[in-house]
């Protein structure tokens, strides 16, 4: 699978390029900015590109414009899109009614091999990966007549994880569940929020953040 890496931090860049080089992902290109991850990516397309949300020359949010111009332009190319901090707001921006390949990573999570390999590779299949700190952020936050207080702490800690992009096994592996447990779940959290599920996962997460941003 083949991978750029973006980030204005040499360092940083040259880290995550050494342990995708470990996870057996071939790092096709490197750059610092931007502008030259457009034209990297319009000559040489790859599977996946991780990308800084904050790039010269403003560091505010070209990385995460980046991002969402290479979803348009080339929406084949998995985005995945690292920030330093957790701010759901960036995340709901990469995210739209037809996100597919997307995802949105703190920094910290790099150091885990096994977890930034997973998230590359759910994208680069098509799916969407959010950072556990902005699901955790969005679910715990208060509202008035907060519809969320229906569900059992379980129910919650599988909306929490559905969230994340994972599919149905996935949270089965994460909260040590047997599937026909995790579908009793799932179905019962989408019943008390007035959800439908999907025709697929990524239309799942999706309702879930729309529901969540509320």
């Amino acid at each position: 699978m083949r991978v750029v890496v973006a980030d204005d931090a040499a360092l940083f860049r040259e880290g995550v390029a050494r342990l995708l080089t470990d996870a057996g992902f071939e790092v096709t290109g490197k750059v610092g900015d931007a502008q030259a991850l457009l034209e990297l990516v319009r000559a040489d397309p790859p599977d996946v590109v991780i990308v800084d949300i904050r790039m010269p020359p403003g560091f505010t949010t070209e990385g995460l414009d980046a991002a969402r111009e290479l979803r348009e332009t080339h929406p084949g190319v998995g985005v995945l899109v690292l920030s330093a901090h957790v701010e759901p707001h960036y995340a709901l921006r990469l995210l739209d009614s037809d996100a597919r390949g997307a995802g949105y990573l703190l920094k910290e999570r790099v150091t885990d091999l096994g977890e930034l390999a997973d998230a590359v590779r759910r994208v680069a299949a098509g799916g969407l990966v959010i950072d556990p700190g902005v699901v955790a952020q969005l679910v715990g936050r208060k509202r008035v007549d907060d519809p969320l207080e229906a569900l059992s702490e379980r129910e919650r800690e599988v909306l929490s994880v559905m969230a994340e992009g994972r599919s149905n096994q996935g949270i089965c592996e994460r909260l040590f569940l047997s599937p026909k447990t995790v579908e009793a779940y799932v179905g019962s959290v989408f019943t008390k929020l007035g959800l439908h599920q999907g025709p697929d996962d990524n239309r799942r997460v999706l309702a879930v953040l729309a529901y969540l941003r509320r």
